[in-house]
């Protein structure tokens, strides 16, 4: 007989007696140490004890409440589950029925409301339906768990579905910031506010229908349009914001707490229709709370992914609606920056549709939706409060507001005069700062994808909207282009050649954007000499961008590269880069499974890229999270075939891949290397070189033990300080010429792989491609995880290009480890001194 069986048998000798103190000892036993199952094996527990009579079901029904009340203690032998013993609880009430005292049926429901779903639903809507018949409601957030059981179906939900079919009030489910604020403020809005309310969450479709629309301006009409618009973007300013009602997590790594209720992710799509038909097209406001609902709908919760795609879908549509200047700037900003590809699709269609509309190309789309939002010259706006002026200031990559009082002097902070006086203008002008911020990271990023567009503009609408807009122009004056084929760069208020003769050029004259490759190395170094002397820093590399040329070794395979093959990656990391780059993937589990392998189309080119990886390791409990996502890849081959070609496939822990053919189909086999364009090679390969020198195994500090079981670390020590990358080799190169720039120049000194600095009481070596660290004597590790926001230096060195973090992480460590007597944080001063 198993422990738990032994257990089940002394609950029925307990059912015979009087002591309730101990049938709850072993219910908790059994809660704690019982995993999953409750359907199956719950009736047997509840029957154990059936022979209890009424006056001490009662008793053991109080005493359960008040140990779920009290809290389970720790128990070091069970791997307890929180939601066990409420579960047990909720079966025993229900098996006890009229003995149990309402009050304690009240105090059960009051204690899981924390939960996202109910296990056995029906258990607890039968006890809801109890306390319901004798009160006449049932506490907003019981109503709320019992909704989101019944959306996610969770389990047979038969008397749940039911039950919600009296069950009526509240509105929308209590908990979220949002949904708070709309219980609180709909009495006072007017009767016909909960009907419009209730319209909203019959939004089930992905598209509202015509009847929709018309019953939601019927509806419209009744409550005003305007008034509507105001309240409701007050509403939802607060989504995305911290929970009001904590939600229990089941396992550490599924944090629901950050998630949308389901139940309410229907009626905010709802609302967020009703606002496109409610506002007017210019207006910004309205544009701007729903790009913004774009994003925070997708930010990614751990365990669970995406926040809520269909909200997210739901704000593109009706951005889609909005025929305004600030709805397209929205729907451009957010194709440059969404990568969650059910989302991108529909912004693709709303700006292609766009495009279809007003007879452009999708391209020409992009770039004249970009606003100057109010900057009269390129990157300037002047504001006047009062006797008060602001200025937005786009300086590089930084947005910020500089202020001057009355008497003309710079102030830190905005004035109190302002704050009081003219608050509205104040919050415009704070929410047009944070649109210019968003709207220039876009904007670089689209800049950066012009290599491969192969975009071509006559010079007077190329200098409309890359020179002279009052928002691109911040970056398109810090890019080289070719005028005519003749490189030029914008410096002291002119286009300049390398050799800084000013260029002029006919309005039908040709533009292209400049890149390094096939270009002489002549050329590419004046460039970079050039941006040295006029303090240009690029908001990418440009004319230090790596340049990828075939090796013997690739000519020697032919038709794949294995220059970034047999690589360990963390899978998460890697998937993001992706994704942020244009490619395709998808997450690898590890189950019996087929996946591409991850893609890069272009179209402009006929050309697919492949990046040929893996799932690394077997382990289950080491290699992956507990959904079962592979935690690590582990690289293979770069291939590239015609773009209408099948796609190979391969398992998900590996074994080769291969294409699957339709009936009748014809395989294809990888073009020559020697084929592909010498751009679109470099191009791909850089995006692999950034996937492996971001996402490796080896970047990370405190993997020197080689991560699980040791099995990664002979793969750490020979990529954290082998032989550098094409990004590195660049890194290098750059920190020749700033090193002598450093206050510690003096101590530091460029050898082989490594940046060489002489501390007080240590030699160091850090390594150009992870940043890694050596010490003298005898090459000892150093560990020193960097910041985030690690920085190069003190700010005050200059760098020509904006985007290189390693960059700064070894520039940081140089300083810190020049100066190591002065090193305060103990675990570094622990390894420097240990001897």
């Amino acid at each position: 007989m198993s422990a738990y069986d032994k257990r089940v048998a002394a609950l029925r000798r307990l059912a015979t007696g009087d002591d309730i103190a101990a049938i709850v000892t072993e219910l908790a036993w059994i809660a704690r140490h019982f995993h999953g199952g409750w359907y199956y094996e719950g009736p047997r527990i509840a029957g154990a004890l059936d022979a209890l009579p009424d006056d001490r079901r009662a008793r053991l029904a109080t005493a359960l409440v008040e140990r779920l009340e009290a809290g389970e203690p720790p128990d070091a032998d069970g791997d307890a589950d929180a939601e066990a013993l409420p579960t047990l609880v909720a079966m025993l009430l229900r098996r006890f029925g009229p003995a149990v005292a309402v009050n304690d049926i009240r105090c059960l429901l009051d204690h899981a409301i924390g939960r996202w779903t109910w296990w056995l639903a029906d258990e607890f809507a039968e006890l809801c339906q109890v306390v319901y018949e004798t009160d006449g409601t049932l506490p907003g957030e019981v109503v709320a768990v019992l909704r989101r059981t019944e959306v996610t179906g969770y389990g047979p939900t038969g008397l749940v579905r039911q039950l919600l079919q009296r069950v009526r009030e509240p509105v929308v489910n209590p908990g979220e910031a949002w949904s708070d604020l709309l219980l609180a403020e709909l009495p006072a809005l007017g009767a016909d506010w909960p009907e419009l309310v209730a319209h909203a969450l019959t939004a089930t479709s992905a598209r509202p229908s015509d009847r929709w629309e018309r019953q939601a301006r019927a509806l419209l009409d009744r409550v005003g349009a305007d008034r509507y618009r105001k309240t409701a973007l007050t509403w939802l300013a607060q989504v995305g914001r911290p929970r009001t009602v904590r939600i229990l997590a089941r396992t550490p790594e599924q944090d629901f707490s950050q998630a949308y209720d389901p139940y309410n992710a229907t009626a905010l799509r709802g609302l967020t229709w009703l606002l496109a038909l409610a506002a007017d097209g210019a207006d910004a406001d309205v544009a701007r709370e729903l790009g913004r609902l774009v994003e925070t709908s997708l930010r990614k919760v751990p365990g669970l992914g995406p926040r809520n795609p269909k909200v997210a879908n739901a704000a593109v549509h009706a951005l889609s609606r909005l025929d305004g200047e600030p709805a397209l700037a929205q729907l451009a900003r957010l194709t440059a920056r969404v990568t969650y590809k059910g989302t991108l699709k529909e912004l693709n269609k709303a700006l292609d549709q766009r495009a279809t509309d007003l007879g452009l190309s999708r391209a020409e789309v992009e770039e004249l939706a970009v606003p100057t939002y109010g900057l009269t010259g390129t990157g300037r706006r002047i504001e006047t409060f009062g006797e008060v002026t602001a200025e937005l200031v786009v300086d590089g990559g930084v947005v910020a507001l500089h202020w001057r009082n009355a008497a003309g002097r710079p102030v830190r902070t905005v004035p109190a005069a302002v704050r009081r006086e003219h608050p509205e203008q104040l919050r415009e002008l704070k929410a047009t700062a944070k649109d210019v911020e968003k709207m220039l990271a876009a904007q670089a990023e689209r800049l950066d994808r012009q290599f491969l567009a192969g975009r071509r503009w006559r010079y007077a609408t190329w200098r409309a909207r890359y020179l002279d807009h009052p928002l691109v122009g911040t970056l398109g004056r810090r890019l080289i282009w070719l005028v005519d084929g003749v490189p030029c760069g914008y410096a002291d208020g002119a286009l300049r050649t390398v050799d800084d003769v000013p260029v002029t050029a006919a309005d039908d004259t040709e533009v292209t954007i400049w890149h390094p490759i096939g270009r002489d190395v002549a050329e590419v170094l004046g460039w970079r000499d050039w941006l040295e002397r006029h303090a240009v820093v690029q908001p990418f590399k440009q004319a230090h961008r790596e340049v990828y040329l075939l090796t013997a070794a690739e000519e020697s395979t032919g038709v794949y590269s294995n220059r970034f093959a047999a690589h360990v990656l963390r899978q998460h990391q890697f998937h993001a880069l992706a994704a942020v780059r244009g490619w395709r993937n998808r997450l690898r589990l590890m189950v019996d499974d087929e996946y591409p392998p991850a893609t890069r189309e272009l179209p402009e080119w006929g050309l697919r890229a492949e990046y040929w990886v893996e799932g690394a390791g077997d382990d289950y409990d080491t290699d992956a999270t507990d959904t079962g996502t592979y935690l690590r890849l582990v690289t293979d081959q770069v291939r590239f075939y015609p773009l209408g070609a099948p796609e190979n496939s391969a398992h998900a822990g590996g074994g080769g891949y291969a294409q699957w053919l339709p009936a009748g189909g014809e395989p294809a086999g990888p073009l020559p290397l020697e084929q592909i364009p010498p751009l679109v090679f470099s191009e791909v390969m850089r995006d692999v070189d950034l996937f492996v020198g971001v996402a490796s195994v080896g970047n990370d500090p405190t993997w020197q033990d080689g991560g699980p079981e040791g099995r990664y670390r002979e793969y750490w020590q020979s990529y954290g300080f082998g032989e550098l990358s094409a990004t590195a080799e660049t890194r290098r190169d750059l920190l020749t010429r700033l090193v002598p720039r450093l206050a510690v120049a003096d101590r530091c000194q460029l050898a082989g792989r490594f940046l060489v600095v002489r501390g007080d009481l240590r030699t160091y070596k850090i390594h150009l491609g992870s940043g890694n660290i050596l010490m003298s004597p005898n090459d000892e590790y150093l560990c020193i995880v960097p910041q985030q926001s690690a920085t190069a230096g003190n700010g005050q060195l200059f760098l020509p290009f904006e985007g290189d973090r390693m960059l700064g992480v070894i520039l940081s460590k140089a300083l810190l480890l020049a100066r190591d007597t002065e090193i305060t944080d103990p675990t570094i001063v622990s390894q420097i001194r240990h001897r």
